[in-house]
């Protein structure tokens, strides 16, 4: 009896073990059933975002980047986490060779918020401060206004600082590093200005700021953003090149095949592939030279905090905070520009010479930012700041 009642309960628990089993097997089939569909439906959103991110792109983009047009252009738009490529046009219009992400365009001004981050970096690590006089570290600065001016006040343009090649008439020459602090200590500005009283856009304010970085680390600029920023965030094919006595960038041949060829507004051919342009004689006032890849890098670092450094994560976020109000709809940040616009806020820097475009765009508050490379002067850029941005900011 005993034995027959053992072999029962042996048999109860076999048929609950079974049951229980597929039980189990069904609720995992559903689990496993309601993560598919979620995954296809977030798939298909995702897939219906990157379709009206390409509507929207493409619509304002390919009808300045045709082939009547001179050169060509590379963007990338940072969206949901992804970057998204479009490139348009050629590098070489004579070699017919096509623009790609990974074609180096010159960067002009953007130059200036890889210089800022370095600012920004060293505050995070207590190297410097923003209230240190530039004279701090260039004492053979002596002059009664540059001596009052901050390294704050440069990196956000409120220097005050205007020398002849921040503005036409353009000088014809260039001037040594002697002659730049002469003019420096010699300035006088115009009645009433101070610094860190008004805005006012100085190319010649971030050519100090590279001296001052340059003396505070006692090494050369593209060593500084080199090592501090593009090694960290992974942006091997962005650099502050030598520059050769042709004034074209010196470079490896099989980096040279990737630069592009500048062009004017009406298509005229301006310099060699890799052509810099400056007013200063010294090293290390050449542009920069990226790709639209690298810079959809960057893209992530700023909106997504994308950087294992977080003091670099840290310093990226700081040159994004406005510092400056000039107005109700325009703001100053380090070097960044704020734009008000109907309740978008867009956080960008345009740059520019008669054969090179740069800009790039950011909606931190939407995690949305572009960036437009283009090998020619006058390229649109506002297209991005007041429509493309604007528009995906809306989806």
């Amino acid at each position: 009896m005993v034995n027959r009642l053992a072999r029962g309960s042996h048999r109860n628990i076999v048929l609950i073990s079974f049951f229980m089993r597929q039980w189990l097997t069904v609720r995992i089939a559903a689990v496993l059933l309601v993560v598919a569909v979620s995954a296809l439906g977030m798939a298909r959103a995702d897939s219906d975002m990157d379709a009206q991110i390409r509507d929207i792109v493409t619509t304002e983009l390919a009808p300045t980047a045709t082939a009547a047009d001179p050169g060509g252009l590379a963007a990338a738009v940072y969206a949901g986490g992804r970057v998204t490529f479009f490139n348009y046009g050629f590098a070489d219009a004579a070699a017919k060779r096509p623009v790609t992400p990974d074609t180096l365009f010159n960067l002009a001004s953007l130059r200036k918020l890889f210089e800022a981050t370095l600012v920004a970096l060293g505050t995070e690590r207590g190297e410097l401060r923003l209230d240190d006089p530039v004279n701090k570290y260039l004492p053979e600065l002596h002059g009664d206004y540059v001596s009052r001016v901050t390294i704050g006040e440069l990196v956000n343009h409120t220097s005050g600082l205007l020398l002849p090649t921040d503005h036409p008439p353009w000088p014809v020459g260039t001037f040594s590093r002697d002659q730049f602090i002469a003019m420096l200590n010699a300035w006088t500005p115009p009645a009433g200005e101070q610094p860190g009283k008004q805005r006012i856009y100085s190319h010649a304010g971030y050519v100090l700021l590279q001296l001052v970085l340059e003396r505070r680390y006692n090494m050369p600029i593209a060593t500084l953003i080199g090592s501090r920023i593009l090694k960290p965030l992974g942006m091997t094919s962005t650099f502050v090149p030598d520059r050769s006595g042709d004034d074209r960038v010196g470079m490896a041949p099989e980096m040279m095949q990737r630069v592009v060829q500048g062009y004017s507004h009406d298509g005229t051919a301006i310099g060699q592939p890799g052509n810099q342009q400056r007013y200063y004689d010294f090293p290390g006032t050449g542009q920069m030279f990226s790709t639209a890849r690298d810079l959809g890098t960057l893209l992530g670092a700023c909106l997504d905090g994308a950087v294992i450094d977080p003091e670099l994560r840290a310093a990226l976020q700081m040159t994004e905070r406005e510092s400056f109000r000039v107005d109700e709809k325009f703001g100053q940040a380090m070097a960044w520009e704020h734009v008000r616009l109907d309740g978008v806020t867009v956080i960008d820097k345009p740059g520019g010479l008669n054969n090179a475009s740069a800009y790039v765009g950011l909606v931190p508050a939407r995690r949305l930012g572009i960036v437009l490379l283009a090998n020619r002067g006058d390229y649109p850029h506002e297209i991005a700041r007041y429509r493309i941005l604007p528009a995906l900011a809306r989806l």
